[in-house]
Parts: structure tokens; sequence; C-alpha cells
């Protein structure tokens, strides 16, 4: 199925915004520059199948910024390392997820029938 113009920009703008967060995992700003994307592009994908990707985006990023803070906070007594290791593979399975989705142009919570 071919894509119109508007859905070819909203899965454009989410795989950049997927690639910055990915890269972010390791790199740090570029995790808040795919998330600051996602959220400025949201609305340029309302009504598309590849609106529910910039809802995960945000999602990710907003999850992974408190537990990180936490785990960060914990580390002193070692469980924080723990939850930082957990929410660094929470987050790139749910990034890495929704690109292979994104590029199977679906929707990122598409239902299996």
């Amino acid at each position: 199925m071919e894509l119109s113009q508007e859905e070819l920009s909203a899965k454009q703008n989410a795989q950049i915004a997927y690639v910055l967060m990915l890269l972010g995992v390791f790199t740090g700003i570029l995790w808040f520059i795919g998330a600051i994307w996602a959220m400025l592009k949201i609305g340029d994908a309302r009504g598309t199948r590849f609106e529910d990707h910039y809802s995960n985006i945000i999602r990710v990023f907003i999850i992974g910024l408190v537990l990180s803070v936490v785990g960060g906070i914990l580390t002193i007594i070692l469980i924080g390392w723990l939850i930082l290791l957990a929410v660094f593979i929470w987050s790139v399975f749910k990034i890495v997820k929704g690109l292979v989705r994104l590029s199977d142009n679906q929707p990122y919570n598409a239902v299996a029938l």
C-alpha cells in the first residue's frame, strides 16, 4: 500500500525521533533531542497510522527519565544499578520494536489478527 505524503512525513519524523532516541541511550543529549522532536511533530502525525509511534517515543522518554533519576539516586545502595540496567534494556527494546513496526508501515500497537 502506498503512503500519502502526510503519512510519509509522519513516518520519516518518527524514524528521526527513534534514531535520535536510540543513539541517545548511549550519548544522553540525543535522548532529549529525539523526545523533543517527537513532541514537536506529533501534531503532524494526527490521524495517520503512525500517530501512536509518537506516543510510544514520548512515553519511553518520560518513564525512562523518571526511572533513571530514581536509579541514579539509588546507586548508593546498589539496587540503583539494577534499575538503570533494566531501564536501558526496556528502552532499547521499545525503540527497536518501534523502528521495526515503522519499517513495516505498521502502527506501534497494531493488533495481530
